[in-house]
């Protein structure tokens, strides 16, 4: 872009946006304000381009995408297309297409009255030309904020033609006596009425085929027909669709034709780091200011929630192709809160920590988040969902502790073996609402548990402290070196030959 053409822009902006537009109600008034329209696409560019110059944060709250897929999205923007965000459930694709608004100027001028929002400079409808034609400048108008500019329509075997581009209607029809030939007969479907704004189809691969052949016009010419209506209507939209990878060959596709028209196609994916994970979980979770307050969450139990999501996204058990959304750490975290909040309740006290029996509470929230392949199935999902907490573990249980072989080097002594060797003559029992007096009183019983900690996490939190002495015998179960057994309401570690014989 040349100098001049963009010390013009920023004036231009500057100018609309240091109007009083509350004194603004005529088109006379408009345009003695000097007010200059522009499409929806430059708008976009314009505030975009402001923003990246001034080093602003553009897409607020969306964490992991800030070196892919955001540049992608700004790229896009800045090439005024349109975009299709491909990507598996629960990637923020939507969250995307809604922090879009921000990119428009706070209000844009509209003739008051018009279902299609028309520009008072640039009337496309014959309502807002036949307005203009008969006051002049004296024809009214309203101001349209930024925030009433978007639509979303998921895409829905039912969606029909005249859902969103329109239909003749027979009660307006009759109401104004007019004959069917009459272009005033047209009742606008959802994509006129979107005109100047930000329209988001989702799931586009479920719209039907013959749905998606009535936009190619509206993308590439801007021109819509309505039952024979040969109506020439430049809609000025910008449009984002989403899609999910897997409904190419499950359900259905996006027509070729279609698919050229749309400028950009940007693949969003999953949180790379389980820190980026834990900070979209602590901002997305819904847990009020009792549950922050009262209830500790130790900042390993934060990282073990996170690593279930990974190794569900690993699992033989979990169709990768449907993804794991994650909303499932976000529903899970809600849980956990819940479960230690329950046991507050109950046992009367005022603040507790989450402890590592408390997982098992989440169950519910990672079986309604996954799909499961046969083998899945077979094994059952509350079973898949117990294998993933129990991965998590091993996985982590490394980072924090001593790694444990599954073959082990004669006359070498395994760290662990104290610990192992105490339960070989003592059981311990841990119930879902013991106080967290019981709770500590009975971890603290085991002398080399507490050795162990203090050897290899010596700078551990207080606050963290019993969560890590609990992580440890799970850890143990899950190397197959200590034995566990579920109660009605609680836990039972032993040594793993009893625990095998107490099963037989």
């Amino acid at each position: 872009m040349k100098p001049t053409e963009k010390n013009a822009l920023n004036k231009t902006s500057q100018k609309n946006k240091d109007m009083d537009i509350s004194q603004i109600k005529t088109l006379g008034a408009l345009k003695k304000a000097g007010y200059e329209s522009k499409n929806i696409k430059d708008e976009l560019r314009n505030n975009l381009r402001a923003k990246i110059s001034k080093g602003e944060t553009v897409f607020e709250g969306v964490w992991g995408f800030e070196n892919t897929v955001i540049p992608e999205l700004e790229r896009a923007i800045l090439s005024r297309h349109n975009i299709n965000l491909l990507g598996l459930r629960g990637q923020a694709k939507t969250r995307l297409a809604r922090l879009m608004v921000h990119l428009l100027d706070e209000w844009i001028p509209v003739v008051e009255g018009s279902e299609i929002n028309d520009d008072p400079f640039k009337p496309i409808s014959r309502f807002a030309k036949d307005v203009i034609e008969s006051k002049g400048d004296d024809t009214p108008i309203n101001w349209l904020h930024r925030n009433d500019r978007f639509y979303e329509k998921l895409a829905t075997p039912d969606v029909t033609v005249a859902d969103l581009i329109g239909d003749i209607d027979p009660i307006k029809a009759a109401n104004l006596k007019l004959s069917y030939a009459d272009d005033r007969v047209i009742h606008f479907g959802m994509i006129p009425r979107a005109n100047r704004c930000i329209f988001v189809i989702n799931e586009l691969p479920d719209l039907q085929a013959r749905i998606q052949v009535s936009l190619f016009n509206i993308l590439q010419e801007g021109d819509i027909q309505i039952r024979g209506f040969k109506v020439r209507m430049p809609l000025d939209l910008q449009f984002i669709f989403t899609a999910n990878p897997e409904d190419y060959t499950n359900r259905g596709s996006i027509v070729t034709p279609l698919k050229d028209r749309i400028g950009s196609q940007i693949l969003t994916h999953y949180p790379e780091t389980i820190q980026i994970a834990r900070t979209i979980t602590e901002q997305e979770a819904g847990a009020d200011n009792h549950q922050s307050e009262k209830i500790h969450v130790p900042s390993l139990a934060k990282d073990l929630l996170e690593q279930i999501s990974f190794e569900a996204r690993e699992s033989e058990f979990v169709d990768y192709k449907s993804g794991v959304s994650a909303r499932m750490s976000i529903t899970a975290y809600e849980n956990l809160l819940s479960t230690a909040e329950r046991r507050l309740l109950k046992s009367g006290t005022t603040e507790t920590t989450v402890r590592l029996s408390d997982f098992m509470g989440i169950i519910p929230a990672i079986t309604g988040k996954i799909e499961l392949v046969y083998e899945g199935e077979q094994e059952g999902a509350a079973a898949v969902a117990e294998h993933l907490i129990g991965n998590a573990i091993k996985t982590l249980f490394a980072a924090y502790f001593p790694k444990i072989e599954k073959l082990e080097r004669p006359k070498e002594r395994s760290p662990y073996q104290d610990l192992i060797d105490w339960f070989t003559e003592n059981e311990l029992e841990l119930m879902d609402d013991d106080s967290d007096e019981v709770y500590k009183k009975q971890l603290d019983a085991i002398k080399p548990l507490k050795e162990l900690l203090k050897k290899y996490q010596a700078d551990t939190p207080k606050e963290d402290y019993y969560f890590l002495l609990e992580f440890i015998l799970w850890g143990l179960y899950e190397y197959k070196k200590l034995g566990k057994n579920r109660f009605t309401e609680g836990y039972q570690f032993k040594d793993l030959l009893g625990s095998y014989i107490s099963k037989l």
